[in-house]
């Protein structure tokens, strides 16, 4: 048996992964002490490892599934989620990771891993022939970039990536809502998703329930305003600047 040539078939892979080859676990750490210092493995983080490809120098595992494995319930999410999906190609050196079980923020190969909680799974999948990767759905993506997008993204991020998308399953964008149940994400995800009803197939139900869910409570769009105007419709303070992002040319918010 080849150890680095089964271990290839485990892109991101534990000692306990690897004891199944030796049934004695300080076999298995020996070999895998040999193997990195030969080159052929780099470890992530504690118990986390990956192999070296002989043929790119390069870890096997990319960063998407390397997210998917720090914790039981870690998935990618967010930005990082908008990336796999070919959203945005703008490359993020800041791996976003929602994960119902914290985990210490660490960096690996120039990429920095950050923890996000996650209250709930909903939405949450692993796509076929992804070599393991564990995401949000597009649509659990739409709803969680646009919820956080004060404190992960921004304004410019999150309406960028918002005009790069095309059809959306409504339905799915309602149950997250539901499940979250947020009155001010509703304002939000109807305000930030009428400009393109069309283009993601959005019915007007899907708006008229968005707008019998906001209450009456007139707030700011987003946290970084210098200033703005108001949308009686959907009772949001909307930046002066975001007019401008929505028509394709982008600007800087403090313009």
């Amino acid at each position: 048996m080849n150890l680095y040539f089964e271990l290839l078939k485990t892109p991101v892979f534990s000692i306990d992964n690897v004891n199944k080859y030796y049934n004695n676990i300080e076999s298995a750490r020996s070999a895998v002490k040999r193997l990195m210092k030969e080159g052929m493995v780099a470890k992530i983080r504690n118990n986390m490892y990956t192999c070296i490809s002989g043929e790119t120098g390069v870890p096997v595992a990319n960063r998407f599934q390397i997210a998917s494995k720090i914790t039981p319930t870690s998935h990618v999410s967010h930005h990082t989620a908008m990336e796999y999906y070919g959203i945005t190609n703008q490359v993020y050196y800041d791996v976003y990771v929602s994960s119902k079980t914290s985990f210490r923020e660490f960096e690996f190969d120039g990429y920095m891993y950050i923890y996000v909680p996650a209250k709930d799974m909903e939405g949450v999948e692993s796509p076929v022939f992804s070599g393991g990767v564990v995401i949000t759905d597009l649509e659990r993506t739409l709803v969680d970039s646009i919820k956080d997008m004060d404190k992960i993204s921004g304004i410019e991020e999150v309406v960028q990536d918002i005009s790069c998308m095309n059809k959306m399953r409504e339905k799915r964008i309602l149950k997250y809502l539901e499940v979250i149940s947020n009155q001010f994400l509703y304002q939000k995800i109807g305000y930030l998703l009428s400009e393109y009803k069309e283009q993601m197939g959005l019915s007007e139900d899907f708006f008229d329930i968005c707008k019998s869910r906001i209450g009456k409570s007139k707030r700011y769009l987003t946290k970084d305003m210098s200033s703005g105007r108001y949308d009686d419709e959907w009772k949001l303070i909307i930046p002066e600047y975001i007019y401008s992002m929505k028509n394709g040319v982008s600007e800087d918010a403090t313009v």
